[in-house]
């Protein structure tokens, strides 16, 4: 069981530790990755060897970060995990596992997190990682550069679809006022990050359209991909997390579900609502997790079975709510 600690004793844990692993999640988002990113930099300004490592590649989206990718040429003697909620999340690629189930810190804003981690940096206030990472980093001593404002930015962005989503506070805009006076190039940034669609990004959007379906009285609406869809669209796994948003966008739709089949078959859900209704009461009854109004959790299975599973507990939590009799 984890030991949870405040961000003093974080910074502590990071000031003092050297040939630091730091562990994204898999499929991973720009919060995660810009976590990393930022972490990553403030680490080697304080002169520390620290390197990071995801069991999926790096989506292009993200080039512009300045990572350096774990490749084995040092032992890690302390490993970080941002942005990780629970271990199944870590992924089974480059080793990851192994490191994984040793995390000394992890630095997160889930309230689902498992404690997985010896010791854990929770703030589920924070819209994103990058959010609470912003006054880790500054306490570790390190200035915010304007390379490490641009990691900050983008995870605070995406997470909160570039400050629409509810989870957006007021705390989240003054963060994100610090991180653009630290240099973070946000014109640019939100350029990439919303308003570019690659052909194969709108030809897998094309695809997921084709496939909505409409439940409980149109107060659920779904969108599915599978894996062959996905192939053929030729689209990056980041370039589909902004999909996410688009059934729940529609009008009269408390409950929004993305269904993205893997590689191995099985369902990446993601669930998105609005009002009462809970998207973590629905994710975590089916292995998952996340936050009041986004979550996800994954599904083995053909796809009417996975959605047989994720409609059955999207109508206890509409019964709940009084949105449904």
């Amino acid at each position: 069981m984890t030991e949870s600690v405040d961000r003093q004793t974080a910074v502590l844990r990071l000031r003092g530790a050297d040939d630091i692993l730091i562990l994204c999640h898999k499929n991973p988002d720009g919060d995660t990755i810009g976590s990393a990113g930022a972490l990553y930099l403030a680490l080697k300004t304080l002169g520390k060897n620290a390197a990071v490592l995801c069991s999926d590649p790096i989506p292009r989206l993200y080039d512009y970060m300045e990572l350096r990718l774990f490749d084995g040429s040092f032992r890690p003697a302390f490993v970080v995990a941002v942005d990780v909620a629970s271990i199944q999340l870590f992924g089974d690629h480059n080793d990851v596992p192994r490191y994984a189930e040793h995390a000394n810190l992890c630095i997160d804003h889930h309230a689902s997190n498992s404690g997985y981690a010896y010791e854990t940096l929770l703030d589920p206030g924070a819209a994103a990682t990058c959010e609470l990472l912003l006054d880790v980093i500054a306490e570790m001593g390190v200035s915010i550069t304007p390379q490490i404002a641009n990691c900050l930015y983008t995870g605070v962005a995406t997470d909160t679809g570039c400050f629409r989503f509810t989870n957006t506070t007021a705390r989240t805009h003054m963060a994100a006022a610090r991180i653009m006076e630290a240099g973070a190039d946000a014109e640019t940034l939100n350029e990439r990050l919303f308003e570019s669609r690659s052909h194969a990004r709108l030809t897998a959007e094309r695809m997921a359209l084709e496939s909505l379906e409409y439940f409980f009285d149109d107060r659920c609406a779904l969108i599915c991909l599978t894996w062959d869809q996905i192939e053929a669209s030729g689209v990056a796994g980041a370039e589909l997390e902004d999909l996410t948003s688009l059934p729940r966008s529609i009008e009269g739709v408390d409950v929004g579900l993305t269904f993205r089949q893997q590689r191995d078959g099985s369902f990446k859900i993601s669930i998105r609502t609005a009002g009462a209704v809970n998207a973590c009461n629905i994710a975590r009854r089916l292995g998952g997790g996340g936050h009041a109004r986004a979550a996800g959790c994954e599904i083995s299975g053909n796809p009417d079975n996975a959605k047989h599973a994720v409609l059955e507990e999207v109508r206890k939590e509409l019964e709940r709510t009084g949105l449904l009799t």
